[in-house]
Parts: C-alpha cells; structure tokens; sequence
C-alpha cells in the first residue's frame, strides 16, 4: 500500500510540479507581451527571465513534493486498509459551534486589521524601535482567526433564520461531512480573493487619482531649474510654441533658493532584535526650497502677507504634507554665508500641489538669506498657460527634450538629493546614497539611478528633480511612466483570480464525486431532480460566494481604512473616493466573471452526479 501511494504521489507531484514551472514561463511571457501589445509598449517593459527564478521554481516544487511525501507516509502509518476502502464515507468531525460564532469572527477580522495597520506605527511613535521584519505582521494574526470562524460558521450552521434554512439541510449535512477539508479551502480561496483584489486595486487607485491630480493643477505647464543650467528661457520657449502652432496666454517666472532648516533627525542603534531609535536636534539638518511671498503670490495669485520672522509651508491641495515635510521649522540658515535667521512656522499651511515641498518667507527675510548664494544654490520656477491644452502634446514633448539635453551632469540627481545633507552624510558616514556615483543599477535605496537617455522611463519621470509638470504629457504618458508597477499588480491579480477559480472548481467537483453515493440514495427514495439541484446548488454556491463576498468585503475595508488613517488630517480625498467607486466597477466586473464560472461549475457538477 505504501509503496501504491508513494509511486501515485511521485507521479501526480512531480508531472504536476515540473508542468506548472514549465508552463509558467510562456505564460507570463504571453500575459507580459498581450500587455504590451494592448496597454502600451516601452523600452522598460522588455521581459527577461533570471536563471534565479528557476531555482526558486525548483525549491518550491522540491518543497510541496516532501511536504506531500510526508503526508502520505503520516497517512499510511494512522490508517488501516478498511479505512482507506471507506475514505469517501468517512466523516471529518467538526464540532458544532454557537450562531454568535460567525459574528464574532467579523469582530475579530476588524480589529485584527486596526491592530495589524497600527502595530508599525505603535512601535515607531511610542516605543521609539524599529521592529524585525515580519514580527509586525504577526498582529494580524486575529484577521486569520476571525475569517477562520467566519467560515466554520458558515459551513455548521449557515447564515439562514427561520424556517428557511431547513430548506439547506441537505446541503448543510453534507458540507459538515466534509467540513475540515472544506473550511480549508474556502479558506485559501478567501485570502487569494483578497490578495487578488489587492492587486487589481492598485490600477485604479493610482490613475483615477492621478488623472484627477492633472486636471486639478492650477497651470498647464510648469517646471523648474537650477540658476546655473542653460535652459530655454522665455523668448526660446514662445518661439518654439510658434513653431508648434501654440499660443502661450500666461507666463511667470520666479526665483526661489535652498536653504538650510533645522529640525531633529533619528539617532538608530542596531540592537540585534530590531533598531531603536533617539531623537537628536540639529541646527542645520537638511535643506529647503524657498520662495519670498511677492513670487508666491505671482505664480498663484494669492494675497499673502507674512510678518518678518515668519515661514509658511505648502502642503497639497488638501493640506496633507504625505510624510514628506514638517510644519515645524524654528531656524533657516545660508549654508554658504553662515546667516541665520530665527523664525516661527505658520500655524496656516499654504496649499498648491505643483510647489508642494516648498516654504515661503516675507519678501525681506527672503533677501537677507539669499544673499550671497551661488547660481547652484538658486533656482527659477515658471508657470505658463496655454490654448487648447490638450492639443499641444507636441510641444509639450519637444520642450521636455530640449530642458532634459540642455541639463549637465550636475542635476542628474534624483528627487532626494539634498546638498546639505549630503555634505552631513559623508562627515559622518564617508559616503552619501543619494549620489550618482553610489548608484548602480537598482540602489540599496530601492530607486534607478537617473539616466538623462531614458529620459521615458518610470525612473527617470517619477524621480528626477528636476522633472517638468506638463499637464498634457503627464495625462498622455501616465500608462507608460506607471507601465512596470501597473503590470506588476496585474499579473498578481491574475495569478490570485486564477488560482480561485481553479481551486472553487476542483473544490466543487471533489464534493461532488464524494456524495456521489449520497445523491444515489436520494434519488432512491424519491427526491426530485429540482431538490437535487437544489441541494448541489447550497453546497457549491457557499464553496464560490462565502469566501469570494468575504474576500471581497474585507480587502475593501481594509483599503478604505488604509486610506483614511493614512489622511492628513484623517479622512478621504475626492481622488480616493473617486479611486473606489472604480474599484467597486472593477469588483462588478470581476464578480460576474466569477459568476460565470460558478454557473459553468454548477452545470458540471450536476452533469457529473447525473441529475
């Protein structure tokens, strides 16, 4: 009997196994190339495979096939031979539970998830320690638990009151019969549903908000530069729209420079079971972009007036500064002069998402502190408007080219680079990361260096900069700047829904033939074919709707107190809500989709018990 089982196991695992590593390469290449072919097609977007990738393979399959082996032969050792002839009329026992048990579980998953979101943060604000990899996670260990008493709910007891859950008894039984192993996978099929969604969410939630963003920007074109760069000034810039047939109805341009701000930095300490953390106050602690009030009022038409001594930060539009600046700044210094000046931030942040990350300073402020600065710690920002926006894409990219060619070396910099904080990085530590020459290919920092020839690369127009904002070509280039991450999450979502359907349907049919005999019997002592159907209908529509309909409801809770707590001050954006009114098109979609297959499933299994 051993020696039967081992050679099935050997059979089925390693066919199985060896097939699905085989055929899983042509078809990421055909979903990978069907994207590309539909979606969009760029430089980044060429797929290649990693010899790597096959070890993985390997391990994994070497590791279900052990796993498997081991089963059997814990199998075979705890059952005798007439156990095995009667396995398909053998019961698992599972213990009946109380009807508050279901609702219970839901408690558990929600405050399973407010404890496993907040844990991070707990550690990090109050216990000043940056915990290990993966101990975080262990505090969504109650969403398991919960889901898991969600699911033996449904399968004991079902959610039906009344007399019309008798009308399911049938169904109910013979769910129980096999109760463990059923749980199990509704189980599975529920964390895949979820994980799927989670991927599916992630395309809607970045263009709905992004488009939105676009259309929201108070100006059509804007872009920025350093003050010792050749870039095309206004004349250049007009005469080029002439020559594209655009007209320019508006243009500013303002001077802004970088100083240095104060503020406290974290201290880290490595204690072997995580990183704790201290606070330290520097004077000088990195640097910022600052505009006088006269050049924030000119490129917003806004009235500001700031009493000297005073700084005022700009948030977004909503006036949530994203984890990306402080409203705390208490002292602005030259770094190069040495000229200090003690100030008091705005208790009112300013709100413009295009100068988001900038500080504004009263007019003479302003000019004490610039005074002295080199063309490299000085920068200009303009703001034009256009006719017919949305026409203009060709000028919008042959501007964008001619600012990237006329840039040298010593802005190929991305987004974080920081002078000041570099010149305290390398005092400290000898070396800053933010530096080119500390990039190579993908940096411990987890961003591409800047390659001005891949100027269309997601790297390159997500994190130079100096990075122009043009309306018209950030709308029209968004899918081929987000390509990689867009594809990324749908080939998750794809896997995840996949992998449900495959398991729903094998699930079904498993049940099916096991109450094979059952529905046999049924039919001998009269039960019509509508009771019948009746009763395969229960069994397979709480195998493919109770985890899909959890599934579904807990990742979208999830992501919507995901969003609200991540608000600054809580709450949600119009793009958010926006975003999930998409997302709850695309969950239709994909329900009817998964419907489909449920009808398909249904007519399978009733064609196989013959009624």
């Amino acid at each position: 009997m051993r020696n039967l089982l081992f050679q099935d196991l050997a059979l089925m695992s390693v066919a199985s196994c060896a097939a699905g590593a085989v055929l899983g390469v042509p078809f990421a290449w055909m979903t990978w190339q069907l994207f590309r072919l539909l979606i969009v097609d760029s430089e980044e977007m060429k797929l290649s495979f990693d010899p790597q990738a096959m070890l993985f393979a390997f391990a994994f399959s070497l590791f279900v096939i052990l796993m498997l082996f081991a089963m059997g032969a814990r199998f075979i050792r705890r059952t005798n031979i007439i156990d095995i002839v009667n396995e398909s009329r053998r019961s698992e026992p599972i213990h009946a539970v109380p009807r508050w048990y279901g609702w219970a579980g839901i408690l558990i998953m929600a405050a399973g998830a407010f404890l496993g979101y907040e844990t991070p943060s707990f550690f990090v604000r109050k216990l000043h320690w940056y915990a290990p990899e993966g101990l975080s996670a262990i505090a969504y260990t109650p969403v398991f638990v919960g889901l898991y008493m969600v699911l033996l709910h449904t399968v004991v007891n079902g959610w039906g009151r009344g007399k019309n859950r008798y009308q399911h008894i049938i169904s109910t039984s013979m769910m129980k019969f096999q109760g463990r192993q059923t749980v199990r996978n509704m189980l599975v099929i529920t964390v895949l549903i979820a994980g799927g969604y989670f991927g599916a969410f992630y395309t809607p939630m970045l263009g709905t908000g992004a488009i939105m963003a676009y259309d929201q920007r108070p100006v059509d074109y804007a872009y920025h530069f350093r003050n010792d760069q050749d870039i095309p000034d206004e004349a250049e810039v007009r005469r080029m729209a002439e020559e594209e047939q655009v007209t320019i109805t508006d243009w500013t341009a303002q001077p802004m420079v970088r100083l240095a701000v104060d503020g406290t930095e974290h201290v880290e300490q490595d204690t072997g079971f995580g990183i704790t953390w201290s606070e330290k106050y520097r004077e000088i602690l990195a640097s910022d972009l600052f505009l006088s009030e006269s050049a924030w009022n000119a490129l917003t038409g806004d009235d500001l007036d700031l009493p000297s001594g005073t700084v005022a930060a700009v948030f977004d539009q909503y006036g949530s500064a994203n984890g990306m600046m402080g409203n705390d700044v208490t002292l602005v210094t030259n770094y190069v002069t040495g000229v200090q000046l003690p100030v008091t931030s705005r208790e009112e942040v300013l709100k413009n998402d295009i100068l988001f990350g900038r500080r504004v300073l009263d007019d003479g402020d302003y000019a004490m502190l610039a005074e002295g600065l080199p063309a490299d710690w000085q920068e200009t920002v303009v703001f034009f408007q256009v006719e017919n926006d949305a026409d203009t894409y060709v000028f919008a990219k042959r501007l964008f080219n001619e600012i990237v060619d006329r840039s040298g070396p010593e802005v190929e910099l991305v987004d974080a680079w920081d002078p000041v904080r570099r010149d305290l990085d390398i005092q400290e530590q000898g070396f800053y990361s933010y530096d080119p020459a500390e990039f190579s290919g993908i940096s411990e920092t987890g961003l591409e260096g800047i390659d001005y020839d891949k100027r269309d690369s997601s790297s390159f127009r997500l994190y130079w900069q100096y990075m122009p904002q043009f309306r018209v070509l950030d709308k029209a280039d968004f899918v081929r700047t987000t390509a990689v991450f867009l594809m990324l999450f749908i080939f998750i979502a794809i896997v995840c829904l996949a992998a449900v359907i495959v398991i729903a349907y094998t699930r079904c049919m498993t049940i099916a033939l096991l109450n094979r005999q059952v529905y046999d019997d049924l039919r001998h002592l009269g039960a019509s074919r509508t009771y019948l159907r009746h009763a395969v209908r229960g069994q397979v529509s709480r195998v493919f709707f109770v985890p899909i309909l959890v599934g579904t409801v807990s990742i979208f809770g999830l992501y919507m107190m995901i969003m609200y707590f991540n608000g600054s001050p809580l709450g949600y954006t119009p793009n958010e809500l926006a975003g999930m009114a998409v997302c709850l098109v695309l969950v239709a979609v994909c329900s009817f989709l998964l419907y489909l297959v449920y009808r398909k499933t249904l007519k399978k299994v009733c064609t196989t018990l013959n009624i």
